[in-house]
């Protein structure tokens, strides 16, 4: 029987983390949960490592530390605890660690992201940063090392699985991302700068956190998948496009040049990727629940209206000018979304903040992983300074 695969997962107690170790705890024979990180989720990160027994964690200061210890069973032995950024990146590296699932949101995931592509590892991606920031550096790391990398975000996973091997550009005609359109989809474009943040946090399919409900709204988090499709796949940006699919049913296609679509329907469940990834080439049994086709009643696409969606047109932008403005799109964003949803801000300010920002003539080579920190702090900094020509 082959070895069981080391993982590590570096974001346990999020969502993708979360699913990740359900699918791993359904296949002990095949997975072993090596080392685990969190931030602030202290008592739950207790809780999974009774269940799942890694032998490394990771947390972000030596308080953090002395919450888990007094949570922790005195009766079983401690797991080696590891404490800071820096430990994120030896613990991604660490030789013990098959696969690394980078699932840590935001820019704090990045640098472990890069070193593990850096380390030749088996990386199971869902951190945005690791491509709308540092596409370039991070791919040319993986070429370099011969890392494995593979998508768990939904779309991407869907466009992964519905390629043929070897993947052959010459081949496709268009890759094909759906979106759900989100809770503004259908609103009256006049009404669109007095929507509430109560308003964009109800998605109309499922409950997400405050921040990428925003963005499903906005459709900018569709603009960072293209962003992120245009590395993955190596893909001109031409050949990605877009479509509003309310049903949130097909996760994405790939359009080949004979007429074939291909396209990958499920449950909205991230199990299913996750499995995909975890187990590739190979499939694997999971507790996502049976989808039956004979429960649909329609299918429907459309093109996205970019007087709807001014963040998803200013992303296309972004990637045409570069790595420097794709870093700029994410990093103003994040100023944006936290500004309107403390009411700061209206929604429509959003697309506009990020416009003015891109419009802003930055210097900064992006060269290096410090470098793109230091170019995304500076424009956090910039933007913030200048929500003050918005008032809500």
């Amino acid at each position: 029987m082959a070895q069981a695969q080391r993982i590590c997962i570096l974001g346990a107690t999020g969502s993708i983390g979360e699913s990740t170790l359900d699918v791993i705890a359904s296949h002990p024979e095949a997975f072993e949960v090596y080392a685990m990180s969190a931030f602030s989720q202290v008592e739950k990160l207790v809780a999974l490592s009774i269940k799942h027994q890694p032998k490394v964690l990771v947390l972000p200061h030596a308080a953090a530390r002395q919450q888990f210890i007094a949570l922790w069973p005195s009766n079983q032995p401690l797991p080696e605890i590891r404490l800071g950024a820096e430990a994120l990146v030896d613990t991604a590296i660490d030789t013990a660690v098959d696969t690394v699932v980078c699932a840590i949101v935001g820019s704090a995931g990045l640098a472990s992201a890069f070193a593990a592509a850096q380390a030749g590892k088996r990386i199971l991606l869902a951190n945005k940063e690791a491509l709308v920031a540092s596409g370039q550096l991070f791919m040319e790391a993986v070429k370099q090392s011969g890392a494995q990398l593979l998508p768990i975000d939904s779309e991407h996973n869907a466009i992964f699985q519905c390629m043929t091997r070897p993947i052959q550009a010459s081949q496709i005609k268009e890759i094909i991302l759906t979106a759900s359109g989100g809770p503004f989809r259908d609103t009256d474009l006049s009404l669109l700068d007095r929507v509430t943040p109560a308003q964009a946090c109800k998605h109309p399919n499922w409950s997400m956190g405050r921040k990428i409900s925003v963005d499903s709204a906005t459709m900018l988090n569709k603009g960072l998948e293209v962003i992120e499709a245009k590395w993955l796949f190596d893909m001109p940006l031409e050949k990605i496009k877009v479509v509003v699919h309310p049903e949130s049913i097909v996760h994405s296609m790939v359009h080949y040049v004979d007429g074939s679509i291909l396209a990958q329907l499920g449950h909205s469940d991230m199990r299913i990727p996750i499995s995909y990834a975890l187990a590739y080439p190979e499939r694997l049994t999971n507790q996502a629940p049976d989808f039956e086709l004979s429960d649909l009643c329609q299918l429907n696409f459309r093109l996205p209206d970019l007087a709807r969606y001014p963040c998803l047109d200013l992303a296309y932008q972004a990637m045409n000018a570069g790595q420097q403005s794709t870093i700029v799109l994410n990093a103003a964003n994040e100023i944006a979304v936290a500004a309107f949803l403390d009411q700061r801000i209206r929604f429509t300010d959003i697309a506009r903040l990020i416009a003015l920002m891109l419009e802003q003539n930055w210097s900064s080579a992006v060269d290096s992983i410090d470098a793109v920190h230091a170019l995304d702090h500076e424009v956090r900094h910039q933007a913030t300074a200048r929500l003050m020509q918005f008032s809500a």
